[in-house]
């Protein structure tokens, strides 16, 4: 070997060396870490504040400690339905809850919960959002409403159940004058079904209806609906509904405090979205599944029956009707979304196999076993 070679190679490697720190950079050292105090719009106790918390602990851990995410539960600082206002204006840094939540600012924004999402389900709602233009109509949203935030939409829930009833409803009749708990959109799906309407946070739900200010209730799913109480005051739970079933969670920032974060902290957090979305997916299946065993028995939990779903639909028509004949954004939210519908869940439908099937097939008459194991 030549020492013209040898000094070749070396080169080679010490340019090699560069590149590989210019691909890999490391994370900008702050004068100390960078706090911040955010809130949940969920009870302490609450599988969503668990979420909040898991997502804080996933950007933690990820910037080594140079972010540091503390998450408040619902109430800490501002009531559950302030937290939008907090953010934007600096109270809070940051927080966890829902579009839907925002309902009263513009009512376009519930679209990304409420209603059967032209028959999305909550992961193609978080699809169309990425891809097919939702995170742009929410920037514009919250432009238009001069709300400083940044948002970041995750976490796809389950269809949610129809409600929390004294006794069952066979007939979409028997809602008539009905007092009900729910939100955003809903209130309006419901109201057009005949029934009256009380839209409360989380925390207030079943002390509402212990007290007879509203007659029955739907929060979410086994998990938070057992944590709220709501098997204890009211014994039938009515699953599947198309009042909100594609609804997703939001993360938000105040933008001045996430504008002026380092680069590298910014593509953190954009993965640790990620990784929270699936990784709740993954919880939900988990928690949710075990839950709804462990109700068995003394909850009698029944499917709401066709014709009322049918009757969802047909008042969903009448407000989305209504509201985008008030309100051109809402128009233009429900227009993109129903495009997109079209065409996926096309696709969907024609592609997925009926897992139903492969259930009956293998555990028709088995009921699963109770326990925590």
């Amino acid at each position: 070997m030549t020492d013209k070679t040898r000094v070749t190679r070396r080169n080679f490697l010490a340019g090699a060396a560069g590149a590989s720190t210019l691909a890999f950079p490391m994370i900008a050292k702050a004068q100390g870490p960078i706090n911040m105090r955010w809130q949940s719009t969920w009870p302490s106790k609450d599988i969503f504040h668990e979420y909040a918390l898991d997502f804080a602990k996933k950007v933690n851990d990820m910037t080594g400690g140079e972010l540091k995410i503390e998450v408040l539960p619902a109430g800490a600082v501002v009531p559950a339905f302030g937290l939008l206002d907090a953010v934007s204006k600096g109270t809070l840094d940051g927080g966890h809850g829902v579009l839907v939540y925002h309902y009263g600012k513009q009512n376009a924004l519930a679209l990304w919960g409420s209603g059967p999402a032209f028959g999305m389900d909550a992961n193609t709602v978080l699809a169309w959002h990425r891809y097919g233009g939702g995170s742009a109509l929410l920037d514009e949203i919250y432009g238009s409403l001069d709300l400083d935030v940044r948002s970041f939409l995750y976490g796809p829930m389950p269809t949610q159940p129809f409600g929390w009833f004294r006794k069952p409803v066979k007939r979409a009749g028997e809602l008539k004058g009905l007092k009900f708990r729910t939100v955003g959109l809903a209130v309006d799906l419901y109201r057009e079904m005949g029934i009256e309407v009380n839209p409360l946070p989380a925390g207030e739900i079943v002390p509402a209806m212990d007290r007879g200010m509203i007659d029955a209730a739907e929060f979410n799913n086994a998990s938070s609906d057992r944590q709220l109480g709501l098997p204890d005051v009211a014994r039938y739970c009515m699953l599947q509904s198309f009042h909100q079933s594609a609804e997703q969670f939001e993360i938000l920032f105040n933008r001045p405090r996430y504008d002026a974060l380092p680069e590298e902290l910014k593509a953190i957090i954009a993965h640790a979205v990620e990784a929270a979305s699936a990784d709740m997916s993954w919880k939900a299946i988990e928690r949710y599944s075990r839950d709804y065993l462990d109700l068995q028995g003394k909850v009698s939990f029944r499917k709401t029956p066709d014709a009322i779903l049918k009757r969802q639909l047909a008042a969903w028509d009448k407000v989305v009707a209504e509201k985008s004949a008030e309100n051109p954004m809402f128009r233009k939210v429900s227009d993109s979304m129903r495009a997109y519908a079209q065409r996926t869940c096309r696709w969907q439908h024609d592609t997925l196999v009926d897992y139903r099937m492969a259930y009956r097939h293998f555990f028709a008459g088995k009921a699963p076993k109770k326990g925590r194991g």
